[in-house]
């Protein structure tokens, strides 16, 4: 039998550089008792910006995370900082839900990886744009609902978000939707909503990536994980991955080359998001 994972608290914060950021978290952490067991850090020379991803053990702290929040607050904006932090506590499950259109090789992969327990998710829903992965996602006994787009795109999208709201998930998988989410919906899901797109972004943004890629003879192909953003296939970057192509492959063994690469991306990005690895500033990310 495994052990039962270690409950604990991921602490992520931004802030304008100076001096004693590290000590005035570190000190407000050691006062309170709090056992750190992985620490990160980054300053960017660019933006002028620190970064930083804390993580300790819940059963170090005589308090809950509600706590440790309100506590924080005080901390964050002696620094400077009055939004750019969260506190997630390991012990509260990754809500997550998933939007697929036809292509079913992400949406494979990622019931493979939540049935073997590697991708420790709730899964509460995912929601097709078609019926074709409806019978594959029941029988893993996930619910699935069919919202199709053959008329008022609005009223569709509509729907869309009801059956994603209700769940108030931690992350909107794009598991290839291939349909393109409204502003509104970019700005409620922000920092949520997550797109695996067939190609080495920026390069052969769009539709038919593998085409554009062929056509220009390219030797590396990819895979990008993003959060999506109202600048189509333009939002921050999680995870990319490539893989080698020649002048002997077709469109064809590209795109089956090119589904493993965002297989494996999308669950990389996936994962590093829900373990609160992923801290975004402006258009960049720093991945801890």
């Amino acid at each position: 039998m495994s052990a039962v994972p270690q409950r604990r608290y991921v602490i992520t914060f931004g802030c304008p550089d100076r001096t004693g950021i590290v000590a005035r978290i570190a000190s407000f952490l050691a006062e309170a008792g709090g056992w750190i067991v992985e620490a990160a850090y980054h300053t960017d020379p660019d933006s002028g910006w620190f970064f930083t991803r804390q993580v300790v053990r819940a059963d170090s702290l005589p308090f809950e995370v509600d706590e440790l929040r309100a506590r924080f607050a005080g901390v964050a904006r002696s620094l400077g900082s009055e939004s750019d932090w969260r506190i997630e506590d390991t012990g509260e499950r990754r809500r997550v839900v998933l939007l697929v259109s036809k292509a079913g090789h992400c949406l494979y992969d990622l019931l493979g990886r939540v049935a073997s327990g590697e991708l420790d998710i709730d899964l509460r829903a995912v929601i097709g744009n078609h019926e074709t992965l409806g019978d594959i996602t029941r029988a893993h006994g996930i619910p699935f609902h069919h919202v199709p787009f053959t008329g008022d795109k609005q009223d569709a999208f509509a729907e869309v978000a009801k059956l994603v709201d209700e769940h108030d998930p931690h992350a909107v998988v794009l598991a290839r939707f291939m349909q393109i989410l409204p502003p509104h919906l970019c700005e409620a899901w922000a920092g949520r909503a997550i797109n695996i797109h067939h190609s080495f972004l920026p390069s052969f943004m769009g539709a038919r990536p593998y085409h554009q890629a062929h056509a220009r003879g390219v030797k590396l192909i990819g895979a990008t994980c993003h959060y999506v953003t109202a600048d189509l296939d333009a939002g921050p970057i999680i995870e990319q991955g490539v893989i080698r192509v020649d002048h002997d492959d077709a469109v064809a063994d590209m795109v089956r080359k090119g589904r493993d690469i965002e297989k494996i991306t999308l669950a990389r990005g996936l994962r590093w998001h829900l373990e609160g690895r992923v801290l975004v500033h402006g258009n960049r990310t720093v991945v801890f």
